[in-house]
């Protein structure tokens, strides 16, 4: 029986080094459920083999040899809504991270990241969740904490001090579990929190709420250097 007959995790891998690409096919290849079914170098392949083979996650790169993987993200989601993006970068720059998840994509990660890490990550996005590197969100969240919270008010009105802080902790990748254990509440008010913050919010994927955070907190950033500027 072959892996895909197992129901496994099936991976398209896109970057424009084949050098990449051939050490994650191998380092994939160790798992029994994961399953590598294609690869791209360039912005084109990486949708035309996406949408031909429909896998569950691709594993792509920022920056291709033709053009841009968010752009490469949008037509894929767009095409194929089944099929997750999962970001494997060297750029750790907030704007990418940005303009990723808006874009579409389930995570982003540096590849500075360990194998397990990789393993977990792939198999959380095919399970419908969101990723994003702590070492991308937490320089962002620890400006965020030396910052007046009445700097942030304007950002999210409609947002309570509790449900910010259940916000900060969604960005930092926490599950509704370890939400609840950090800030004393039952999974349940856990639960409504995230709901109510996402309606508000208008978003329906942890990773867009938690991108929104840092691109808030980025902009108060700005803002204050700015007036400290002055």
């Amino acid at each position: 029986m072959s892996k895909r007959d197992k129901k496994s995790i099936s991976v398209v891998i896109v970057d424009d080094h084949e050098v990449v690409r051939e050490g994650l096919r191998a380092m994939l290849s160790r798992h029994n459920d994961i399953a590598v079914v294609g690869e791209a170098g360039t912005m084109k392949g990486a949708v035309v083999e996406s949408c031909r083979l429909k896998p569950d996650v691709v594993l792509m790169d920022v920056r291709l040899s033709d053009g841009s993987g968010v752009d490469a993200c949008r037509v894929i989601r767009d095409s194929c809504p089944a099929t997750r993006v999962l970001f494997l970068s060297s750029y750790e720059d907030d704007e990418a991270v940005l303009a990723a998840v808006f874009g579409g994509a389930s995570g982003y990660l540096l590849k500075q990241i360990t194998a397990e890490g990789l393993m977990l990550a792939i198999r959380a996005v095919a399970q419908g969740q969101s990723i994003l590197d702590p070492a991308i969100t937490q320089p962002v969240l620890t400006r965020m904490r030396l910052q007046n919270e009445q700097a942030l008010e304007p950002q999210r009105t409609t947002l309570s001090v509790q449900q910010q802080r259940v916000l900060a902790l969604i960005a930092e990748g926490k599950t509704n579990k370890e939400i609840g254990s950090s800030l004393e509440l039952s999974d349940k008010t856990v639960k409504n929190y995230v709901r109510f913050i996402f309606q508000k919010m208008k978003v329906t994927r942890r990773g867009q709420a938690a991108a929104m955070f840092i691109r808030d907190s980025v902009s108060v950033k700005r803002s204050v250097d700015y007036r400290k500027d002055q």
